[in-house]
């Protein structure tokens, strides 16, 4: 990537004047929020940036893992022509913070003490050589379990708090002719949920070991055996329509009552709320089998690349500052599902799932347990997740077995 940005730079200076001109009063944003839920929290922020007087241009690129929207970015930076801020997170931003080409938002930080309403593993995320670049819109946890509360009641079943009453409450929802598990066949949704099963089976230090600090021994051992012989229970619980399916159709399923479970982050309770539905009644978020306690997390951020006119900098400014304010946070993570990255938000308003979100992201992050998410970009570089996500799938959709699965890990884990 450094050497096409390089060639675009030396494009650029050679076309001089040609490049377009940012209309200053415009402000482009590229994200991949589509689905019902994302699309509302998009429209708030956008309602509450034209309030300040700038007009938005929207970049939405499907796909929820935003794998799609990365390709199209890079291709917009190397090209020299890059949109106002971009929907991006984790070790992405310290990449693109590394070519040179991010805008400082120091000066807005400090006018909205920043510091002092981030808890630093987030304000950490937001920084590139202690530098803001980015504002987080929420935190997010993956390790979620949403559940169908009437499924299970005609399946006599019991929510599963461990994989082995997992194994037993799928064997009797299968037996009563519904889907147990709603699975969208997707390398990101397949690590979505080998990550949960990961952490339930081997607990929050396994997977730092495993997943942060890219241990050969964690990767490749009996552990992690163990955990892709889970996996292996859940693919089975699954239906034949599960291949390219995309998540909020998944979820769906579990809405509809066509199946009993789905492993998911909160932004899946986006689309519950969409369908007015009511957690506690209608469904309920419980933490994945054995990760009580520990927490999988996700920031969302937006990051801003460098302009050259003072009405695209003045417009980058307040953006930053409308994803920061209290009013925003609150909207944004009513209808995303997830949790205010910043202190000082009311929960007032946020449900019962919300509220057990923040009551264990406060708690696991004292005892240690708070773990970034490795399937959302949060833990390695794009380019290792990547190697791992393809034997996580490839070990879904075949007859591989732990062994081989958890040895091809290992190597994939050696991946820079």
């Amino acid at each position: 990537m450094k050497r096409l940005l390089f060639a675009a730079a030396l494009g650029a200076s050679l076309l001089g004047s040609t490049l377009p001109a940012y209309p200053a009063e415009e402000v482009e944003v590229l994200h991949w929020w589509t689905s019902g839920g994302e699309a509302r929290s998009v429209a708030e922020l956008k309602k509450m940036l034209e309030a300040k007087g700038y007009k938005w241009k929207d970049f939405a690129v499907a796909g929820g893992g935003g794998e799609n929207a990365m390709t199209v970015l890079k291709s917009r930076v190397v090209s020299g022509n890059p949109p106002t801020a971009a929907q991006i997170k984790g070790p992405t931003i310290q990449e693109w913070g590394a070519e040179g080409v991010l805008a400082n938002l120091d000066d807005t930080a400090k006018a909205g003490t920043w510091d002092g309403l981030l808890p630093p593993v987030v304000a950490n995320v937001m920084k590139y050589q202690g530098h803001y670049v980015a504002a987080p819109v929420n935190v997010h946890r993956v390790n979620w379990m949403w559940v169908n509360p009437e499924v299970f009641k005609k399946a006599g079943a019991k929510v599963p708090t461990t994989w082995e009453e997992f194994a037993t409450a799928c064997d009797k929802i299968q037996k009563a002719g519904m889907i147990a598990v709603a699975h969208g066949g997707q390398p990101w949704q397949d690590s979505t949920v080998f990550e949960s099963v990961a952490l339930g089976v081997g607990g929050a230090d396994f997977y730092k070991k495993a997943f942060v600090q890219l241990d050969q021994g964690a990767l490749g051992g009996a552990t992690m055996q163990k955990a892709f012989s889970v996996l292996r229970n859940i693919q089975k619980c699954t239906d034949k329509g599960a291949p390219g399916r995309d998540w909020n159709l998944a979820t769906a399923m579990v809405i509809q009552g066509k199946a009993g479970m789905q492993f998911m982050g909160d932004w899946a309770k986006g689309e519950f709320t969409a369908a007015g539905k009511t957690p506690g009644k209608d469904f309920l978020c419980v933490p994945a089998p054995g990760t009580k306690g520990a927490y999988t997390f996700n920031i969302d951020s937006f990051v801003m690349f460098e302009q050259k006119s003072a009405g695209a900098k003045a417009g980058q400014k307040a953006l930053a500052e409308a994803i920061m304010s209290p009013e925003f946070q609150e909207i944004f993570n009513l209808n995303k599902g997830s949790i205010p990255a910043r202190a000082g938000v009311s929960m007032a308003k946020f449900d019962q799932c919300a509220k057990d979100s923040t009551a264990e992201f406060q708690g696991s992050s004292k005892s240690g347990a708070l773990v970034p998410s490795w399937a959302h970009g949060m833990a390695i570089p794009a380019s290792t997740q990547g190697a791992l996500f393809d034997v996580v799938t490839q070990f879904f959709n075949s007859d591989m077995s732990p062994k081989d699965a958890a040895q091809k890990l290992a190597q994939a884990g050696k991946t820079k």
